[in-house]
């Protein structure tokens, strides 16, 4: 049971962070922007949400840096397939060079340096309970928060006027114009929340993962989190299920190498990553599931008649 427990609790500290990503991704690619820097914009959330932790003392400081970083970066972005109507892959992928090599500069004095994690749920004679206390009642701020917004996306998404209005954006950007809605205007307040919430999920890592800060430290989350976005075919429910199935993937793959099964662990490492490509191939060879759940608009450039 005690390994059961443990097994379970890494779990959820692993998925935690690519359903924040991928949670943030899935509003900005209902807008009908496609946004290939999550990587960049985490990895700069992890830098920003260290230092900003590590200078004043203060988790939820710590945090909030880690989302200005990502909002920040997510910026740039728009200006350029916003404003300047530039192709969304290559600025994306920009994004993600920009960002890592900015998260070197600023992590490079704090690496080495230790924060206090975040503190996680202590409820008496609860928490204590088997399996389920530590499980349900024992997680940090951030896995709860992210439950929470996943609830609230959908939530928005699905019971909202505004959200109805995003996703008719996402679908047809030239009807929605039509109507009088702004889409640039939508556009750009959707990518915001994404960077928000991928700088989040960088800041989780140093904040409550690890107490400390190593560059290049999202080993690729980031480019997960855009493969869950399409393993969920759009929607909120289905992410928490597919972002604890790819956590379930990083952590057992940890456990198979500590109990020497003889398999490369070079094998074992890239095991997520392999999933990740094999669950985008099928998907993508069922119409049904993902092709028909796709924002029409998704990636396309849109520019507003004058």
């Amino acid at each position: 049971m005690g390994l059961l427990e443990a097994i379970l609790i890494s779990v959820i500290a692993a998925s935690t962070p690519l359903l924040l990503a991928a949670a943030g991704e899935l509003v900005v690619e209902r807008s009908g922007v496609l946004n290939l820097g999550v990587e960049g914009m985490m990895i700069m959330g992890a830098a920003c949400g260290f230092a900003g932790c590590w200078l004043t003392g203060s988790t939820f400081l710590g945090a909030l840096c880690g989302i200005a970083a990502g909002a920040a970066l997510s910026l740039v972005f728009a200006m350029l397939t916003l404003g300047l109507a530039v192709n969304q892959v290559a600025a994306g992928l920009a994004l993600t060079i920009l960002g890592t090599g900015l998260s070197g500069l600023i992590g490079a004095g704090f690496v080495g340096q230790r924060i206090v994690p975040a503190p996680h749920l202590d409820i008496p004679f609860i928490t204590t309970l088997p399996v389920v206390g530590k499980l349900f009642f024992g997680q940090d701020g951030f896995v709860y928060f992210s439950i929470l917004l996943v609830i609230a996306i959908w939530w928005f998404l699905y019971r909202t006027r505004a959200g109805l209005i995003l996703r008719a954006t996402g679908d047809n950007h030239t009807s929605a114009h039509a109507l009088g809605y702004p889409v640039l205007k939508i556009r750009l307040l959707a990518v915001l929340f994404g960077g928000g919430c991928a700088g989040l999920a960088g800041a989780y890592l140093p904040l409550a993962y690890t107490p400390f800060f190593i560059p290049g430290m999202t080993a690729g989350r980031g480019w997960i989190a855009l493969a869950l976005v399409v393993f969920s075919s759009w929607r909120p429910g289905r992410l928490v299920g597919g972002a604890y199935l790819f956590g379930a993937v990083t952590i057992l793959q940890l456990h198979a190498q500590a109990l020497g099964l003889g398999i490369p662990s070079q094998l074992m490492t890239s095991l997520p990553y392999l999933a990740t490509v094999v669950v985008l191939v099928l998907i993508s060879r069922s119409r049904g599931i993902a092709g028909s759940a796709a924002p029409a608009s998704l990636g396309m450039v849109f520019v507003p008649d004058r």
